[in-house]
């Protein structure tokens, strides 16, 4: 039997170097028996299996399967025999996964003019939702707990009878009750800024907005349309935002007969109104030494970011927005642009891929929001992106990407950033030979993303290369992006001569990861730990969302996308070699106690009783399939 044992610990290591992390041989376990021991427990908390079986069929989950372990990469000849005919692996995004409105958890939601306390509805007979409370009452379900996050921080709950924990600011008579005393502390506080108004929205649905900066500067760009022809790949001359050159160029399109000045001459004038800001002159923001929180698509929402502020994140920037759909007035859009009082540095990243569209985009992002920076997404590498031109796609029309960001620095008024790749093919990096042209374009801070396009995340990150770009790059600060999951990956970075450290998939896994950076210090954090950094989210997500039964689905929603990254932490106290890799696989373990073993399952139906324990039972028709797949180990 020792003879066995010793045999089975030797498979585990040999598995372990091959992709899996390393643990310690008494927590390792097998994927039948770490499945038993889970459902076993939780089974066992129920009050009866009766009940557990009632409950299985009212919530109907759909069976997930797990993410297979990671195959041997095979030649492409043993690849072709079976799965996909063009031998091409399906990665990325799980495109066809069911997609469930939030609004269909409610069969009869509440009138809104009964929740704000009007009792005179303005559809009156055709209005579609309840106005009798008892009625409502009746069918609404369950409440989740007895205290509400929003009433007792701000002393009031705008969702009433509607919030999903009405019974603690809810009177016997179906009253909302309030605290005054904390009203009126948190009077005049904006704790969200940034929301698209009424007004503007529909000024952009009828394309009633004025650009003007960005009209000069497209005319000039026709004008020397011609110019450009003939002098191919020349610099244009007549360029309107090159700093002492922008001061002449505007005087002679002012002195020009066949232009119309730029402003009245008629009362006094100011300096803002004939002269533009020089680089030098505009707002600065010092990127030196800080810890920057990638735009995460899906996951980088607002909670999250709130999440890793608290952690010790020193800059933030909210998912990439496309700038096309913030043009028309696209409240989903918006969404992504909304800052919390607590980011202090902030900024927003846009994507396009054509110079009239950025330009009026960061125009607009410009006068109607408050940003610190303004970042274009030229790395992205999804086919919806890249094939038109956008993301990765920038990289390789120079000509373009080089009008996007002059034309993007002639209108803003804080610094604009750019986040790039090494390249589009795996073995032809072409970022060395943009860096020095973007240094002279006028970008303020660079992020190299160190991986292709093809690669995705299935290589690991080449910091030798950020190394090299980092030194073209000065004095233009530089970030390095990839496979940081420790402080040690982080100390290892900043030796390179990178400016700064930005985070990305590390962040999702573990967000305490800027805490341990910061403190120098591997965290072996507990799972009670992890799950109060869990309600944390929640609350925030509340506050964001909604507490009605939307809201809180809709956070349900976003915190079992951040589960799927988030049960590839393994605990420091297991690992028999520190620090965990990002591109080891997490072999089936058997944690400290049971939700630590709960905490790195990585089946769906796992994740959904997490959310349980802190957002109550999931609805009859719900439904969840990450986005994301496992793919991204080597």
């Amino acid at each position: 039997m020792e003879n066995a044992a010793e045999e089975t610990v030797e498979k585990k290591t040999d598995v372990a170097v091959k992709g899996e992390a390393a643990l310690k041989p008494q927590f390792l376990t097998t994927k039948e028996k770490f499945h038993e021991f889970v459902d076993s427990e939780w089974q066992s908390s129920k009050k009866d299996k009766a009940s557990e079986n009632q409950k299985d069929e009212e919530t109907n989950e759909t069976p997930v399967e797990e993410p297979e372990a990671k195959k041997l990469k095979l030649d492409p000849e043993e690849r072709n025999k079976g799965g996909r005919p063009d031998g091409k692996r399906v990665r990325g995004q799980n495109k066809s996964r069911p997609h469930t409105k939030p609004t269909a958890y409610d069969e009869k939601r509440l009138c809104l003019s009964v929740i704000q306390d009007n009792r005179e509805c303005p559809f009156g007979d055709k209005c579609h939702f309840h106005h009798d409370i008892a009625e409502y009452f009746a069918t609404k379900p369950a409440d989740i707990g007895e205290s509400c996050y929003l009433y007792d921080t701000f002393g009031k709950c705008a969702y009433g009878l509607s919030c999903r924990f009405a019974k603690a600011h809810t009177t016997a008579d179906f009253k909302t009750m309030e605290n005054a005393d904390l009203v009126k502390a948190n009077e005049g506080r904006i704790t969200v800024k940034n929301s698209l108004s009424k007004d503007l929205q529909n000024r952009l649905r009828k394309r009633s907005v004025a650009f003007k900066k960005s009209a000069e500067y497209l005319k000039t760009l026709s004008n020397n349309k011609d110019k450009r022809e003939h002098q191919g790949n020349a610099e244009v001359s007549a360029d309107p935002t090159g700093g002492e050159q922008c001061v002449s160029t505007e005087a002679e399109t002012q002195a020009s007969p066949d232009k119309q000045p730029l402003v009245k001459t008629v009362g006094p004038l100011t300096d803002v109104d004939v002269i533009k800001l020089r680089p030098c002159e505009k707002k600065q923001v010092d990127f030196q030494d800080k810890l920057y929180l990638a735009p995460l698509t899906t996951c980088g929402n607002l909670p999250f970011r709130r999440v890793c502020k608290r952690f010790g994140a020193d800059i933030t920037c909210g998912e990439m927005a496309m700038c096309t759909n913030l043009l028309q007035g696209q409240q989903s859009e918006w969404a992504l642009l909304k800052r919390h009082e607590s980011e202090d540095v902030f900024g927003v990243q846009v994507e396009g891929c054509f110079p009239d569209t950025m330009t009026r985009c960061a125009e607009l992002i410009n006068n109607n929001t408050d940003v610190d920076f303004v970042d274009i997404n030229s790395g992205c590498p999804i086919d919806l992106v890249y094939k038109k031109g956008g993301g990765c796609g920038l990289m390789t029309r120079t000509r373009k990407f080089e009008q996007i960001i002059k034309g993007m620095n002639y209108v803003l008024d804080v610094p604009l950033t750019v986040k790039i790749r090494t390249g589009v093919q795996e073995k032809s990096n072409i970022a060395h030979k943009l860096i020095p042209e973007m240094k002279n374009w006028g970008v303020s801070l660079i992020t190299l993303h160190g991986r292709s396009r093809e690669q995705r995340y299935t290589k690991l990150a080449d910091w030798d290369y950020i190394t090299t770009c980092s030194k073209l790059a000065s004095p233009v600060p530089l970030f390095g992006n990839g496979d940081i999951l420790s402080y040690e990956d982080a100390m290892r970075a900043k030796e390179t001569g990178v400016s700064g450290i930005m985070i990305a998939r590390g962040a999702l896994i573990k967000p305490w990861i800027f805490t341990e950076i910061k403190e120098s210090k591997h965290w072996d954090i507990s799972s009670s730990e992890r799950l109060d950094i869990l309600r944390d989210f929640t609350n925030f997500g509340l506050e964001h969302w909604g507490s009605d039964t939307r809201g809180v689905e809709k956070t349900r929603t976003f915190m079992l996308e951040w589960l799927s990254f988030m049960c590839r932490y393994i605990p420091v106290g297991l690992l028999e070699r520190v620090p965990q890799k990002i591109n080891e696989r997490p072999p089936y373990y058997m944690g400290r106690n049971y939700l630590e073993s709960l905490m790195a399952s990585q089946h769906v139906g796992d994740w959904v009783r997490i959310s349980e324990m802190l957002l109550g039972p999931v609805p009859k028709n719900f439904n969840f399939l990450p986005k994301h797949k496992a793919n991204a180990y080597k």
